[in-house]
């Protein structure tokens, strides 16, 4: 088991990594008045015995929401809240986050807002949170815009389970090692060489050496959220791809493109960006035959229009005065803030639309 420490301005704790760990998480639980789960469909029917076998006796109330992005509406967070109040859930109660990434940002925010804030904790069963379950951003989305309504907190801890992993389907896995992808672009180039070099498909997990990648994804996010916990400046590198991922997932409507689906069409527009900006040596044709290789749409949907997804852009959070604000590579781990030329957006949107009729 790997145990990562998350340092922030705001709360210290651990995350820990590996397989067949749950038996940690009772030892965790000790001193809460009533344990609030939340989790979604498929994990009811997938893995909810799994973690109330490892409960204490505790007064134990579950949520159901619903799979992916539709956890994330104003709907599904008042009934869940709710539910807690209807379950009588007090100050001295705990939120389970047992889920992907849109569990763990519902259950956060949540657990963020109920009372004015009680203590969560994250066991994420997905490769995507591997991510999204490290440094306190939570909340829901806005029929204007992805996660724009939320708060920063951090959770107690994150016991992150591998056995979890196996179950997921290969889109799923895609979705989640593209954020893996993502944190290697922005802090060290032989992370990701690594990746490219130890990561042939993404059907047999039990083939590449996932658990190293997650600690070196989990360590690079917990080395920025160090510096800036509220995303004041640096925190925002970890919106490479981003700025184009979000608004791809809002034009299609939320959970109609995976995250990760919508992320990686986003990493090759600002990486196509970045070589133009600032130029820089990197093997960009063997970089999209491994994405292919490994399943990946990378082409942006012929039926976004550049001013309907130019719309979402200016929306996204890091936006300044109406204009959206990318994050770049001035290199392979070397990333900056910059607001680009709208015809050079619109130039390299068109240069990667996918030409063929959907």
């Amino acid at each position: 088991m790997d145990v990562i420490h998350v340092l922030t301005s705001s709360k210290n704790y651990p995350v820990y990594l590996g397989s067949d760990i749950l038996e940690n998480l009772k030892d965790h639980l000790t001193g809460y008045s009533k344990l609030w789960i939340v989790t979604n469909t498929d994990l009811k029917e997938r893995h909810l015995d799994t973690i109330t076998n490892h409960l204490p006796n505790i007064e134990t109330h579950i949520y159901i929401a619903p799979n992916g992005e539709k956890a994330k509406t104003f709907e599904i967070y008042q009934d869940c809240i709710s539910f807690g109040m209807n379950h009588g859930m007090d100050r001295h109660s705990v939120v389970l986050a047992f889920g992907g990434g849109a569990i763990g940002d519902l259950a956060g925010f949540v657990a963020a807002s109920y009372m004015r804030g009680i203590a969560f904790i994250q066991i994420p069963t997905t490769i995507l949170a591997h991510d999204s379950a490290v440094g306190g951003k939570v909340g829901i989305n806005h029929p204007l815009g992805k996660n724009m309504v939320g708060a920063f907190k951090q959770p107690e801890l994150v016991i992150y389970d591998t056995q979890f992993l196996a179950t997921l389907s290969i889109r799923e896995k895609r979705s989640g090692f593209a954020e893996i992808i993502k944190h290697a672009f922005i802090s060290d180039p032989q992370f990701l060489q690594e990746l490219m070099n130890e990561t042939k498909s993404l059907e047999d997990l039990a083939a590449i050496p996932l658990q190293k990648f997650l600690k070196k994804g989990i360590e690079t996010k917990a080395n920025i959220v160090k510096q800036d916990e509220t995303e004041n400046d640096i925190r925002a590198y970890l919106n490479f791809g981003h700025t184009l991922g979000h608004a791809l997932e809002a034009a299609a409507g939320f959970g109609e493109l995976t995250h990760g689906e919508a992320v990686m069409m986003g990493i090759v527009y600002a990486l196509n960006l970045s070589k133009q900006i600032y130029p820089f040596a990197f093997p960009y044709e063997s970089f999209i035959s491994w994405l292919e290789g490994l399943g990946y749409r990378w082409k942006i949907p012929a039926n976004c229009t550049f001013e309907s997804i130019l719309e979402w852009m200016v929306r996204d959070k890091k936006s300044v005065g109406n204009e959206p604000v990318f994050v770049l590579l001035q290199d392979i781990g070397r990333p900056i803030r910059q607001k680009v030329n709208q015809e050079l957006l619109r130039k390299t949107l068109l240069d990667l639309q996918d030409k063929k009729k959907e």
